[in-house]
């Protein structure tokens, strides 16, 4: 940017005549036009002007149309980077939108809560149907028995349980666990005798031992 100044004859009664001229073979400002910005630039200068008249004042009207001119670009791209900033904090909110979904309640708690169990008991459902199937298919469709695991039985309010009233009336005392076997005979049965024969040189030696009913068990 070119200060053109032309002086009156009064001067420096009279204020000079300016003009703004673009510098040749200037690259463009981003921020700056001489052609755009002459007028404004120029009217700046009127009280700089009234504050000199009588006084040589063309340094003083170079120094704050400089200053004037760096402020006008500092202002604009002062102006562009918030509107970049805006921009960026715009497509941000719109992108958190995706994140912001309905507010929790109770009644919207519940409502999800019973649609998410009929979904697991439907899943559950589902899946003892196919095991079933599968094993019928396994076994070319004949009925079987199917061993429930552990967790299944524990679903199934099965787990635990057992038969309190066991039958032994059918197995014999010796075959018994020795407290099942106390409670049949009412305590421990007398010893019997056990008989063993041993051949040592050529010759037969018998042995009697005497087994309590839990020594036999322990054997």
């Amino acid at each position: 940017m070119l200060l053109q100044v032309k002086y009156p004859e009064e001067y420096p009664e009279e204020p000079p005549v300016l003009d703004l001229l673009p510098t040749p073979n200037a690259p463009v400002h981003p921020y700056f036009s001489v052609a755009a910005d002459k007028e404004e630039l120029l009217n700046g200068l009127s009280e700089t002007i009234e504050e000199n008249i009588g006084m040589a004042m063309v340094f003083t009207l170079v120094s704050t149309l400089k200053e004037n001119a760096e402020q006008l670009i500092a202002q604009r791209q002062e102006a562009k980077e918030k509107e970049h900033e805006q921009k960026i904090l715009a497509i941000e909110a719109e992108e958190n939108k995706k994140f912001h979904g309905e507010p929790v309640t109770r009644e919207s708690f519940m409502k999800w809560r019973e649609g998410f169990q009929k979904e697991m008991e439907e899943i559950k459902v589902r899946e003892e149907a196919e095991e079933e199937a599968a094993e019928k298919k396994k076994n070319k469709g004949k009925e079987s028995v199917i061993a429930l695991t552990g967790r299944q039985l524990w679903e199934r309010g099965m787990a635990g349980k057992v038969e309190e009233d066991e039958d032994y009336d059918d197995v014999p005392i010796e075959a018994m666990r020795p407290s099942e076997a106390r409670k049949r005979v009412g305590g421990f049965p007398k010893p019997t005798v056990h008989i063993e024969y041993n051949y040592v040189n050529g010759e037969c030696h018998k042995s009697f031992y005497y087994l309590s009913l839990q020594q036999r068990f322990i054997r």
